[in-house]
């Protein structure tokens, strides 16, 4: 069924997203910023972290309850219940599709550029040293390539449901809301609004240092436009996930997933090589496995939305009392059977009988 874009609630739930997140980061500025700011007073913890992790990465979350709220849109369609019955293929796409993306990206990376690759380690072999010299007892030798396959089997198998409540902040707004009130353009073009409203609602925490730092060419306006094509990437990886499996759960595990493992390749690196290229993700080069993958999704697929609501199945012969089961997506209940009498369809004829499970 096709519907009508929603540009008001579109427009209510940018402004909302937007007002909080870019609130949050201007707090984190004014207490110095993304990478030197001030401490949580009694502790070693920026107070930056807390802040974008709970507030500004839950801005969009906010942004879909209060959007509803205002427009009177009411609690319909939330995309929240799992599917994984229907939706357990792309449950591991999203889990370990990112990760194994990554380290294709941070191979194709140090293949490119193998004056960049360092076999010592010596950035884990300097962290080991610099633990040791800060602790009261000494700490046992390990060899720090079973500290790259440890951090990897960690990003790959546990980051994505630990990472999981930080990212359902974002993912309950992006794939949860507004993908949906854009897909009546078309996946393509739904795909790329996404990409654009993601990629700038990041700009403040660019420009402050995220994903890239501040001592590249450029910067920040370079690092700003490659933030709108990863983006890109990561918001047609996460979309085709989640309107897959029907649900917004794969994305938020995708999202947990990825931000679990975008760092492993800085523990490979030698010297300074440009962050805009990689090895993370978030380069250009790093990104090459994603880019793959993900323009056969924006090309090649088109996914629909699909809430589960029109699933309809006849269970009696023609010319006789009907029974239609619709599965209701994001409504209360599991169920709702109708019974039409003498077949009718169009209700010409016939009582309707009614049955749902928690009405």
């Amino acid at each position: 069924m096709a519907k009508q874009l929603e540009l008001k609630r579109i427009m209510v739930f940018i402004a909302i997203a937007y007002s909080i997140a870019w609130l949050v980061a201007l707090v984190v500025y004014l207490t110095g910023g993304y990478l030197h700011g001030q401490l949580i007073p009694g502790t070693r913890i920026p107070l930056a972290i807390p802040l974008l992790a709970v507030f500004y990465m839950g801005a969009p979350a906010a942004a879909n309850l209060l959007t509803r709220t205002f427009t009177a849109e009411g609690w319909q369609h939330l995309y929240l219940r799992p599917k994984i019955k229907q939706g357990w293929p792309f449950w591991l796409i999203a889990w370990f599709g990112p990760g194994l993306l990554t380290l294709a990206g941070i191979a194709i990376f140090f293949l490119v550029f193998p004056q960049y690759y360092d076999p010592q380690l010596q950035v884990i072999q300097q962290m080991l040293q610099s633990a040791s010299g800060n602790a009261s007892q000494n700490i046992p030798v390990f060899n720090p390539w079973m500290i790259v396959l440890v951090q990897t089997l960690q990003a790959l198998l546990i980051a994505p449901v630990l990472n999981s409540l930080a990212t359902l902040g974002e993912e309950f707004g992006w794939r949860a809301y507004l993908l949906p009130k854009l897909m009546p353009l078309g996946w393509r073009k739904a795909s790329l609004l996404m990409g654009l409203v993601w990629g700038v609602w990041h700009w403040p925490l660019i420009a402050m240092g995220h994903n890239y730092g501040v001592d590249y060419g450029g910067y920040p306006w370079a690092g700003l436009l490659m933030t709108l094509w990863v983006m890109f990437l990561f918001g047609v990886f996460l979309g085709w996930v989640s309107l897959r499996g029907r649900s917004v759960w794969p994305a938020v595990i995708g999202h947990g997933a990825l931000n679990g493992i975008a760092g492993l390749g800085l523990l490979l690196v030698m010297g300074k090589p440009n962050p805009l290229l990689g090895p993370s993700p978030a380069g250009l080069v790093g990104s090459l496995a994603f880019t793959v993958v993900v323009l056969w999704m924006f090309f090649f697929q088109n996914p629909t939305l699909d809430y589960g609501e029109e699933h309809v199945k006849e269970v009696n012969p023609p010319g006789e009392t009907v029974g239609i089961i619709v599965e209701e997506g994001d409504l209360p209940g599991e169920w709702t059977e109708v019974a039409l009498e003498e077949g009718d369809l169009n209700g010409e004829a016939g009582d309707d009988l009614l049955e749902h499970p928690e009405l």
